[in-house]
């Protein structure tokens, strides 16, 4: 739980591995490859100082650029910025682990990563297609490699000294307590769709039992219209206490004892999203009271992140 009631500046230390992980995450999921750099910069500028990036957005150049600009400038140091990537679907096989992650190191401009993901625990056909489909335009999965074999492959970057710590995104609560129970090193971070319509109860109660830390993406509703921004509950909430739709989700997310990703694409909007603190404890009730329940994006159950046009 965070103490604070200024989230801006608070950290979660991760259990398993290294380093203290920003509650208040940029998601870096931009198609395009000039906004992805100026939205990156704006964010840094705004305050944030934990970026989440991934091969699959195939923007990780863009995003060094921005980060290497802001360090090159003086202001900040490589050790005030928490950068997080992730393996993609097709690079599941052990044997394509690595050179993924070194890739990824190359094109992001640094040398040491300090949160490396298993972008989600589906396993497609190897090869530099990022989108294997057969002649019916169904995904082409790999049958001949685990998650576990994948994961003992993470467990060997985190012996070589150039990741501080890995983890899984997209997984659900079987396949991470199953996996928990047989890692060497176990998953630091957990990276999945959540907000007050996917509240992810049972999962978020494992991970503090187990001290994973719970990085919830799409805290916002991803756009979802009508969706968690425009509740009555949450429009409520924001009116009574003078704080935005946006910056109410954002602070329940953080009080119930996640961190998060936001993708704003604007000054003004990373401000707003950064500037979080807490609601009182009667919001919060409110809140949890909220019945609907939605998914927006079903990559639990595919491995095909909806939020990714296919092809890209």
């Amino acid at each position: 739980m965070i103490e604070s009631s200024d989230f801006r500046n608070a950290r979660i230390p991760l259990s398993s591995g290294i380093g203290r992980m920003p509650v208040l995450g940029f998601g870096t999921l931009i198609p395009d490859p000039a906004e992805t750099s100026r939205a990156t910069g704006d964010a840094l500028d705004a305050g944030f100082r934990h970026f989440d990036c991934a091969e699959r957005y195939r923007n990780e150049r863009e995003v060094g650029v921005a980060l290497q600009a802001r360090l090159e400038a003086g202001n900040l140091t490589r050790q005030d910025i928490f950068i997080t990537t992730k393996l993609w679907n097709t690079n599941h096989r052990p044997e394509r682990v690595e050179p993924a992650f070194i890739g990824s190191l190359d094109r992001l401009s640094i040398s040491f990563l300090d949160l490396y993901l298993i972008h989600t625990p589906f396993a497609f056909q190897p090869g530099d297609e990022q989108d294997p489909r057969d002649q019916n335009g169904n995904t082409i999965y790999d049958p001949g490699v685990t998650l576990l074999e994948t994961w003992k492959a993470m467990e060997d970057l985190v012996d070589g000294g150039r990741v501080g710590a890995i983890g899984l995104s997209d997984i659900t609560f079987d396949g991470l307590s199953a996996l928990y129970g047989s890692a060497r090193i176990k998953p630091a971070v957990i990276q999945v769709e959540a907000h007050p319509y996917l509240p992810e109860t049972e999962l978020l109660e494992f991970c503090k039992e187990k001290g994973v830390a719970f990085l919830a993406f799409a805290p916002l509703g991803h756009g979802a219209r009508p969706g968690p921004l425009e509740d009555p509950v949450i429009t409520a909430i924001a009116a009574r206490l003078g704080k935005t739709p946006a910056q109410v989700l954002l602070a329940w997310a953080v009080q119930r004892g996640t961190a998060l990703l936001t993708t704003p694409r604007s000054p003004e909007r990373a401000t707003e999203n950064f500037n979080v603190s807490a609601l009182p404890e009667d919001a919060m009730e409110e809140i949890n009271q909220i019945q609907t329940r939605q998914r927006l994006n079903n990559v639990v159950n595919t491995g095909n992140p909806g939020f990714i046009a296919q092809g890209k």
